[in-house]
């Protein structure tokens, strides 16, 4: 009985060390606040990003900065008329994208990530927050002036407006489909190699056959759209196997995190059976 208790309890010590998280070196770091926070709303925002105000630099962002990529894409009460939205970067050596958002309740993380992939960001620690519940759209707009602040360098004004469009796309669509929504614009993401040759009526057959794999099916409207995003990809210096590896590390955390749920269970009825045992 030592014996099965002992396994169990080291089987625990190994899993805990397993799901330790390792972080990657961090490098620099900047802020990027919008314009019509107050001091008391800028406060809540700092709070969120675990930092005091001065600890790193920060870069201002107005609802006009935020404009020159989004009008014309989405509807005005998601532009809205102030800049809210503020942004934490902090440049990592590897480890990918780290997200977190608060208060943002139109963009999920998930298409933050696609899209800042599409921009070239591809290793950071990202925060984005706001003191109330606001869309996130204007939040890429903060993303890049943090970044390019803390990293000295300049993202690729094309990627930049692809990536704002690609929000755009897989929000509405989101609003349409469901979550269903960025695995359809990923697994085109990861298809780039092919559509880069493609012409548009079979990159339409394209669509509707990703659509199909997850059992959805796209009017005229859409399909056009995805096509006009699709057709941007092509033009950007995007490698597709970023896009393949990152949808199989999402399927390989949750296959890994499900047999996490069924190890606790069994560790559960194992120890449960051994105190009603000794009653």
């Amino acid at each position: 009985m030592k014996k099965r208790i002992l396994s169990s309890m080291a089987a625990l010590v190994l899993l805990t060390t397993m799901m330790t998280p390792v972080f990657a070196d961090s490098k620099s770091a900047s802020v990027a606040i919008g314009a019509d926070n107050t001091e008391a709303q800028l406060e809540t925002v700092y709070g969120f990003f675990n930092i005091k105000r001065g600890d790193v630099e920060e870069t201002v962002v107005t609802n006009a900065d935020e404009r020159k990529y989004l009008e014309g894409l989405v509807s005005l009460d998601k532009i809205g008329s102030l800049a809210l939205s503020s942004v934490y970067v902090q440049e990592k050596d590897t480890g990918g994208i780290d997200l977190k958002t608060n208060n943002i309740d139109w963009v999920t993380d998930d298409m933050y990530k696609s899209a800042l992939l599409t921009a070239g960001i591809t290793n950071a620690k990202v925060i984005v927050a706001a003191y109330t519940p606001v869309s996130g759209t204007g939040a890429l707009t903060g993303i890049y002036k943090a970044y390019e602040a803390a990293t000295g360098t300049t993202l690729d004004e094309e990627a930049k407006t692809t990536a704002v469009e690609e929000v755009v796309v897989t929000g509405e669509l989101q609003d349409a489909i469901g979550d269903d929504a960025i695995n359809i614009i990923s697994s085109l993401k990861g298809e780039i190699a092919q559509t880069k040759t493609m012409s548009d009526d079979e990159i339409r057959q394209l669509i509707e056959e990703t659509a199909t794999k997850y059992d959805t099916v796209l009017d005229s409207q859409q399909i056009e759209e995805i096509l006009a995003l699709v057709n941007k990809f092509n033009e950007l210096n995007m490698d597709p196997d970023t896009f393949i590896k990152l949808a199989q590390a999402s399927q390989g955390s949750v296959g890994f995190f499900g047999n996490v749920q069924s190890f606790f269970q069994d560790v559960e009825g194992f120890f449960s059976s051994l105190f009603s045992g000794n009653q």
